[in-house]
């Protein structure tokens, strides 16, 4: 920005009235800001009509400074357009500005610029040429982007660089408001003839500008294709571009994949040296494109262990910025350690907390200590956590003493030392030391059961201090379930029972649970406790879930103690401490997303971006990836030779099928599909916020409730269905060939179940079958075997696919494109793949994982279907689900409704959630879909369509 302007900027917000009486131009602007005089408007228009420069100059610094408060100067709109005629670089540059701010507003008027612009393109001087170009890019008037492709195309190869790199900036602004005109001008290719431009700065910007464009696309498809040529041309300007030129172009090189680990040794060399620049952008940006080669490297070569042994150092140097830059680069670590442990291991040092960092510094910090923590190092880790739960930050104590139990859990053999460390907290008596402590013995009680329980006595003593709903909810469980070993365990329960109805939800539950355990293990003399605390839980209460499961054990004592022994007395799963470990799709995703908000947050950009390039997902590559693609592509080439024509054809092909229903738009509705239901069925203890259910007297069989709660009804078996053919190619395009065909799965396999009907008057032989690339690679996964067939004859064939083949986006996704070639023709077809053909049989969720799971993904990702037309009770719909690869993860009864938990994967390793609400009697239901991928809704939404209505 010009100094006059900042000084401008500057005197708006100063109040020393001295500066009105400087009129002295050497002293200072603030007299731009001011006026005393009744006509503002009149004077100004009269002053940039005058003929002396210096009064012109002046007069538009006045409307500049007017602009730059917010007062309306556009009336003077064609006065200082006629200022745009003169030499002076500084007075074109502020009409250039008034230009910008106003076109929008008086496009007629501006067009009157647009000569003057078109002349300044070729000025002598490249500072007029290249404000001249970006100017008119930065104006969003359809008009002048008419008169700008000219003018852009000669800068684009004008001689100076300067003019040439901002030219290519002005190509992305240009896209943005008229993509098709860029295409269609021919300017993408100009661009990409920069990518071998002599200045590094011309690449850099024509990077930034085709990442820009690239972004915006509608397809997300790469608009160029990265080779080994291109990519040496930007490692060659990585080394002479300006810090930010290197971000953009790093950012690029993070999105091509390597063909072989030379290459990718190569690349990783060369980019190694950015690790030591002084801007944390650059270095973040380096250490992205390396942690994405790493994975095609050979995980046990040398040149993997150094580049390994690099990576360190950078990351710890960042650590040594101001706080808000640490915290960037520890939130990017974290990802880092969670996919990489062995880069950090040895500098658990450096994540120590100092007393003077902020609190998000400090917890963060927290967070990679216990990732990083193993049996080398845990004496220390330890040792430093026991000095933090001494701080006087309350919220980062609690932290710590949870990381000791995180220690314990994940590190087994100092298990013992972190039980003495918690102990030695609990003795400070600092009450919420104590309680914390309480919550995390909890869980190592979980993990290592039979084993500290000598401990119990003491955490005894502390159960009056005991304030706060979870270390009271965590005591009560220990007391319940070591009853046996607890003399007056029953004493210290109904000690808890005295204020029963002012409890937390949490601790009440508790409570319940943990009295009908005592009663359980200790039936003689617990009878009327345990009478007491269920009459206090049905009657009393009128929480529905308290009550819910008051009669629940109720019923089960009552009905068949020996069941209930078995149910609530069951061994518990052991619990393992990476409980907040990300997904490893999700974290892959954010690796390739690292030095950007993404990583910052921990979640793809679909979770908060709208709009262009958020669906864009990206991953890491695989390293068997090009080696698979390319055998898949020399065994397709066997088939059908003329593989040109055959993808220019399908690409052109309509789609004879009918299409799938299109999928509808994401939920806007607050009101969370889940209602906390999951939470107590997979036994957390949070009741959810509202509902009106109340408890009915009568109870059914206590078999029938238990199904509800813990499974689902047996309900009849049944195979999975049989999709009616369809007319793939009807046979007056197939010249006399008829194909009717349908998907099916048999056996963990995808099969294409065909039937030739030859109505020509002459022999078919020869058959052969290539399919196009596709969503879900599928390939043929063996010649296809069709005898001779006669005319008028009619044969079947069933041909197994394979799910290796190279990957293509369609539309819609489950879009297949197929040839057929025998001895008349090759011909050409599309059809789609049925959903439950590509549902794998290993997409059964486990509770806690769905349930994670669906929190995780963001609610962007959720989308409702209605359905109709449904027979049958919720156990026949989930047996037909069940045999068709949807599997019920859980059941439960929401307000008379049937709410079926399920979840199914796909051949490509997509998983999908989904919640199935249905009304009992009602012939309609509502379906709720989350994933990641959200492409994948309108074929899952078919699939049920076609389940439900199946016999």
């Amino acid at each position: 920005m010009n100094p006059n302007i900042k000084e401008k900027l500057t005197g708006v917000f100063s109040l020393d009235k001295k500066l009105r009486v400087f009129d002295s131009p050497g002293m200072t602007d603030s007299k731009y800001f001011t006026t005393t005089k009744k006509g503002e408007i009149f004077e100004l228009k009269s002053e940039l009509n005058n003929d002396k420069k210096e009064k012109k100059k002046e007069a538009v610094k006045k409307v500049i400074a007017s602009m730059t408060v917010g007062k309306d100067v556009s009336a003077l709109f064609p006065d200082v357009v006629n200022c745009m005629q003169t030499d002076n670089l500084e007075l074109k540059k502020l009409v250039y500005l008034y230009l910008m701010n106003y076109a929008k507003s008086q496009p007629d008027m501006a067009i009157m610029a647009v000569n003057t612009f078109v002349k300044d393109c070729e000025d002598t001087n490249p500072l007029i040429r290249a404000l001249a170009v970006r100017t008119m890019g930065c104006i969003r008037v359809d008009k002048i982007t008419e008169y700008l492709c000219e003018p852009l195309r000669k800068c684009l190869k004008d001689e100076d660089p300067y003019v040439r790199k901002t030219a290519a900036v002005c190509v992305a602004k240009l896209y943005d408001i008229s993509s098709s005109m860029v295409e269609d001008q021919g300017f993408l290719d100009q661009l990409k003839d920069l990518l071998s431009d002599s200045n590094p700065m011309v690449v850099a910007n024509a990077v930034a500008a085709l990442s820009e464009i690239n972004e915006a696309s509608a397809s997300g498809q790469p608009l160029v294709e990265m080779n080994s040529a291109t990519i040496n041309k930007l490692l060659t300007a990585l080394n002479e571009c300006t810090e930010w030129g290197q971000v953009f172009i790093l950012d690029s090189l993070a999105n091509y994949t390597p063909k072989d680990e030379r290459e990718a040794q190569s690349i990783c060399e060369r980019i190694t040296p950015r690790l030591a620049h002084a801007n944390a952008a650059v270095v973040l940006s380096a250490i992205k494109v390396l942690m994405k080669l790493l994975e095609i490297l050979a995980s046990d070569s040398d040149f993997c262990a150094m580049l390994t042994k690099k990576l360190a150092p950078p990351l710890v140097t960042l650590l040594s910025s101001e706080p808000e830059v640490q915290y960037v680069a520890l939130r990017n670590i974290n990802l880092i350690v969670q996919k990489r442990p062995d880069i950090l291991k040895h500098e658990m040092k450096v994540f120590f907390v100092k007393y003077n960092d902020p609190i998000y510094v400090k917890l963060e910090k927290l967070d990679i200590m216990i990732r990083l923590a193993n049996q080398s190092n845990i004496a220390q880790v330890l040792s430093e956590l026991k000095e933090y739960a001494t701080e006087v930050d309350v919220d980062f104590v609690r932290k710590a003493v949870r990381a000791i139990g995180r220690c314990a859990i994940k590190v087994e053999p100092s298990a013992e030392r972190c039980v003495s460390t918690l102990l030695d907290l609990i003795q400070t008596k600092v009450n919420y030391v104590v309680q914390e402590a309480i919550v995390v013995i909890k869980d190592i009680f979980r993990k290592y059961p039979n084993k500290y329980e000598s401990i119990i006595s003491t955490l005894c003593e502390n159960l009056d201090t005991l304030d706060e709903p979870e270390a009271r909810a965590s005591m009560v469980w220990i007391i319940g379930e070591y009853a046996e070993r607890i003399d007056n365990a029953d004493e210290l329960l109904d000690s808890f029972l005295e204020g029963f109805q002012d409890e937390n939800a949490q601790v009440q539950l508790q409570l319940l649970t943990a009295v009908v355990k005592l009663f359980l293990k200790r039936p003689t003399d617990t009878q009327e406790l345990v009478q007491h605390v269920l009459s206090l839980a049905t009657q009393d209460s009128d929480n529905p879930d308290l009550r819910d499961r008051g009669f629940i054990y109720w019923r089960l004592l009552s009905t068949d103690p020996a069941a209930a022994k078995e149910v609530v007395l069951a061994d518990k799963p052991l619990i393992s401490e990476e409980t907040d470990l990300l997904e490893p799709t999700l974290l892959d995703e954010l690796i390739c997303h690292i030095s950007s908000l993404a990583s910052v947050y921990h979640k793809p950009p679909t979770a908060f971006v709208e709009g262009r390039g958020a669906g864009v997902r990206k991953s890491l590559p695989n390293r068997s990836a090009s080696a698979a693609g390319e055998e898949s592509s020399s065994a397709e080439a066997t088939v059908i030779p003329n593989q040109e024509s055959l993808i220019g054809d399908l690409l052109s092909m309509d789609i004879g099928a009918p299409a799938a229903p299109a999928a509808p738009a994401a939920n806007t509705s607050s009101v969370d599909l889940l209602g906390g239901g999951l939470d107590i069925l997979l036994g957390t203890n949070s009741a959810p916020e509202t509902t009106n259910n109340t408890a009915a007297a009568p109870a059914p069989a206590a078999g029938g409730l238990l199904g509800d709660i813990f499974g689902i009804g047996s309900g009849a078996a049944t195979n999975m269905i049989q999709i009616p053919k369809i007319t793939w190619l009807p046979a007056d395009k197939g010249k006399g060939l008829e194909i009717q065909g349908t998907f099916s799965r048999r056996n963990g396999q995808v099969f294409m179940d065909m039937t030739f009907t030859n109505k020509a008057m002459q022999a078919m032989t020869n058959f052969a079958i290539q399919l196009n690339k596709n969503s879900f690679g599928l390939v043929p996964g063996s010649p296809l075997q069709v005898a001779p067939l006669q005319p008028s004859q009619t044969t079947e064939a069933s041909l197994q696919l394979g799910i290796t083949g190279p990957v293509q986006r369609m539309d819609p996704l489950n879009n297949l494109q197929v040839a057929i070639k025998n001895n008349v023709d090759i011909f050409y077809f599309a059809c789609l793949v049925h959903g439950n053909a590509l549902f794998v049989e290993d997409g059964q969720l486990d509770k806690r994982v769905f349930l994670t799971t669906w929190k995780e993904i963001p609610a962007a990702n959720e989308i409702q279907y209605n359905l109709h037309g449904i027979a049958g009770t919720a156990d026949t719909v989930a047996a037909k689900m069940t045999a068709n690869n949807i599997f019920t993860i859980a059941k439960r009864n929401v307000e008379g409704q049937d709410m079926l938990y399920q979840s199914l994967k796909l051949t490509n390793n997509i998983w999908v959630l989904l919640e199935l609400k249905l009304s009992p009697g009602s012939p309609d239901a509502t379906l709720s879909l989350k994933t990641r991928s959200v492409e994948v809704a309108a074929m899952i939404f078919a699939a049920y369509e076609q389940i439900i209505r199946s016999p």
